[in-house]
């Protein structure tokens, strides 16, 4: 008589777990969706994750980052739960072809988010240099994710399983560089989001007036908020103000200078040996310096 190999636990559970963890990663990404398009701060034990969100590296051609990852969320517990689904007994032939269909797709699935987070996690250490629980988090459901796609199903040939996602890491990743190179464009003072409105004569003599006052703008090349504060005063002005950058992969920065000052959030204003954080407006920017000019700004 010969016995009945009987299946492995991780065999039984592994959809269940998938599920679980993507439904956390859902509610993980919903939230954080939601305080991007509403411009409402997180709930964070850091000041990591308004950075992180405030980032060019948080939108992808316009589109929240967190909600394409919830999108991804759905599709990995769409494909967990599907055989799952089919348990009446005319569907047995069924669900054996979707098991086999859905663990591939899972597999594919889980490598693409580990090494998309992979390279996000490498960004939030070398470029933004923050740190942001929700972020790290995705990334560590994305890794669970492709660990359980691994040992929860019963490969038959594991060097070729190795190969395919090998080849879906690569093409994650040259697919996420050239997304980033292309929406990651310069400005005139080196990498980050371009500056649209023009300057109108209040905006330059506000500007120049800052400059000889010794107000001085730190900020970083990818942060949403600087450049928001640039809007204001518009492109031609701009280049009249002393600007520090504070981040390494930034044009000419000034890193050291910025830890000297305490700076802990772009963009700071340093005003009569005062800092001043968040964007402000060049009314408030000219009553904080004694600004005696014409205040009829045309971009406020």
């Amino acid at each position: 008589m010969v016995r009945r190999r009987s299946t492995p636990w991780i065999h039984r559970w592994s959809r269940w777990f998938i599920s679980g963890i993507a439904l956390a990663g859902m509610a993980v990404t919903a939230y954080l969706t939601i305080a991007k398009l509403t411009n409402q701060d997180v709930t964070c034990p850091t000041n990591g994750c308004d950075i992180v969100l405030n980032s060019p590296w948080a939108t992808v051609f316009g589109i929240p980052l967190s909600l394409l990852g919830f999108v991804a969320y759905t599709g990995m517990l769409s494909l967990a739960l599907f055989p799952l689904l089919l348990h009446q007994p005319q569907q047995k032939e069924l669900r054996k072809r979707a098991e086999g269909t859905t663990w591939m797709l899972l597999f594919i699935g889980a490598t693409a988010m580990a090494a998309f987070s992979s390279y996000l996690m490498y960004i939030l250490a070398t470029a933004i240099q923050a740190s942001c629980p929700y972020c790290i988090a995705s990334a560590l459901f994305s890794w669970a994710f492709l660990v359980l796609a691994v040992i929860g199903h019963d490969w038959g040939d594991r060097g070729q399983l190795f190969f395919t996602g090998f080849i879906v890491a690569v093409i994650t990743l040259v697919g996420v560089f050239g997304v980033y190179n292309t929406t990651m464009v310069r400005d005139d003072s080196g990498p980050g989001i371009p500056i649209v409105n023009t300057s109108g004569p209040a905006e330059i003599a506000l500007a120049r007036h800052l400059t000889q006052s010794g107000a001085v703008m730190y900020g970083a090349y990818w942060c949403s908020h600087c450049h928001d504060q640039k809007e204001l005063f518009g492109k031609e002005a701009v280049r009249e103000l002393t600007y520090v950058e504070c981040d390494p992969n930034g044009a000419n920065p000034q890193v050291e200078r910025c830890r000297a000052k305490g700076i802990q959030g772009y963009p700071t204003w340093e005003i009569n040996d005062q800092l001043y954080s968040g964007t402000r407006s060049l009314t408030e920017l000219g009553q904080l310096t004694q600004y005696r000019g014409s205040y009829a700004f045309k971009n406020q």
